[in-house]
């Protein structure tokens, strides 16, 4: 039997975190084969190139897609999405893959399915049916929507693919795949790694030791005129508190303009002394970097998921991750220096919490291979009610 050519398409470097062990084992699988599209922002300098990390862990692009419009704002985020669907539909024409994955919510996914679906090519999502603030929220139900085949992360989500009228067979609790990565280091003791010595960034030289802050903030979409004030109220009360802090540059979202700008304006301008700059880190450690840290503050998913799985307390600001399934590990505050700041402060003399399992147990690669190869494929459905 030949094997079934599965497309799977990594837009930004989040992406490829929540899909990486899936793909190794897609790899992997005797009845697979991996054709691997890396698109979008994974591709460019500025967002920490994903795609390095992605060919240094041993994968072989089938294709790369170029995508991104400058401007981070909704009307570039549009544009990128359109020049997706026609650069990915010529990728499919001519890999003419038996399926093609689309990951999650980000906005530009929604090009991979569309340029799948139309092409009568069965798409699979995965993690549908989760709750998200911002243009995140539709699009992951428009991806559901497109989609044949459903690999949910929690029971939570599979329920609300079933409402939104999916064939329940095709709905499938796979658990998350960051989950499995987190699962991989979750027994080291202690950092194996000096972040600053390894990756560079930008800052100064801290003493990181005795307990640092890490801090992943991205604009939100909706509000994306705030993004610049949003981020300085943060800049502002994490370096008034003169604790270590590792800091991560933005997604390509509209917004990210004003996000840049103000973290550039406050290192210029205030040059802070306690907070070093990185674009991007291997997966696996960053993940090393979240477990040892006394807590992460921002509005990223990894507090929601992975954090949840570590038991690392979480400060979590705004809308971004509004209504979001959650473990007790994550405080919630507005955009407001004085309540980040005492949440920060409490969270950072806390204990680490309870690890939680709301998000899958550590094998969901594995389990997605697996449905890859065994289950009926097709492009045809019908709402079920």
């Amino acid at each position: 039997m030949p094997k079934r050519k599965i497309c799977v398409v990594v837009t930004a470097r989040p992406s490829y975190s929540r899909i990486k062990s899936a793909l190794t084992a897609i790899k992997a699988h005797p009845s697979l084969e991996l054709q691997l599209v890396i698109a979008g922002s994974a591709l460019l300098d500025r967002y920490g190139n994903a795609a390095d990390f992605i060919e240094r862990d041993g994968f072989k692009a089938a294709a790369k897609v170029f995508m991104v419009l400058e401007g981070e704002n909704p009307t570039t985020m549009a544009k990128t999405t359109g020049i997706g669907v026609m650069e990915l539909t010529n990728v499919f024409y001519n890999l003419q893959p038996d399926a093609v994955v689309t990951i999650a919510d980000r906005f530009e996914t929604i090009a991979t399915s569309i340029a799948a679906a139309y092409q009568n090519i069965p798409l699979v999502h995965i993690q549908g049916g989760e709750v998200t603030g911002s243009i995140d929220e539709k699009v992951r139900h428009a991806n559901t929507k497109l989609a044949d085949l459903h690999l949910v992360s929690s029971d939570d989500a599979r329920d609300r693919v079933i409402r939104l009228g999916e064939d329940p067979e095709k709905v499938i609790n796979t658990g998350c795949p960051s989950i499995d990565l987190v699962k991989e280091i979750c027994t080291e003791e202690q950092l194996n790694f000096d972040p600053i010595e390894k990756y560079g960034g930008v800052g100064e030289n801290l003493d990181w030791k005795s307990g640092y802050i890490v801090v992943m903030q991205h604009p939100v979409t909706t509000e994306y005129k705030q993004a610049r004030a949003h981020i300085l109220e943060t800049l502002e009360a994490l370096n008034s508190l003169n604790l270590p802090v590792f800091w991560f540059w933005p997604n390509v979202d509209a917004g990210s303009d004003g996000t840049s700008n103000g973290i550039r304006t406050f290192r210029e301008m205030v040059k802070p002394n306690n907070i070093h700059f990185f674009k991007n880190m291997d997966p696996l450690d960053f993940l090393r970097l979240l477990k040892h840290s006394k807590v992460l503050v921002g509005n990223s998913s990894a507090g929601i998921r992975e954090c949840s799985y570590l038991g690392v307390p979480v400060v979590n600001i705004g809308i971004r991750q509004n209504r979001r399934l959650r473990g007790n590990n994550v405080k919630d505050v507005a955009h407001q220096r004085d309540k980040i700041l005492e949440a920060v402060k409490e969270s950072f003399n806390s204990e680490k919490h309870p690890a939680s399992q709301i998000y899958g147990d550590g094998d969901a690669g594995t389990k997605i291979a697996e449905i890859l190869a065994s289950s009926e494929l097709s492009f045809c459905k019908t709402i079920s009610y």
